[in-house]
């Protein structure tokens, strides 16, 4: 199983992004996906998932109604639309997938659940 995470770089305050996860060796349209990041000095912390086999998405609090998680399943992809950044958005951003088991959905916000990571993709926010 492979991720590769993209799509990081150096926005202003209130900009824009999106990071694109491309997944290869899993099934991935019966894989729940998920975006995390780690800011410096801090844990990593969950940003947003789309359950398996749905389109049933999850979101931080923080991002909430900012962030847009998609899937796309012809190409193995999934996104992390990212509007109304702020400074505190600026973290390294992984993408994840789960295993072949059906993860209830309180733990999709779990690190524990995904197995398979990604490398980061930095985003720095500025003010």
């Amino acid at each position: 199983v492979q991720l590769q995470a993209s799509g990081g770089g150096l926005v202003q305050d209130g900009g824009s992004l999106r990071l694109t996860c491309s997944a290869s060796g899993l099934p991935f349209s019966t894989y729940g996906m998920g975006w995390f990041r780690q800011a410096p000095g801090k844990e990593r912390e969950f940003v947003a998932a789309v359950r398996k086999g749905t389109s049933m998405t999850y979101y931080a609090d923080s991002v909430k109604g900012r962030f847009t998680i998609s899937r796309d399943k012809a190409n193995n992809r999934v996104y992390l639309q990212m509007n109304t950044l702020r400074p505190e958005d600026t973290a390294l951003y992984y993408c994840a997938a789960t295993g072949e088991g059906n993860p209830i959905s309180s733990t999709y916000y779990w690190p524990s659940t995904y197995p398979y990571w990604g490398q980061g993709t930095l985003v720095t926010v500025s003010s």
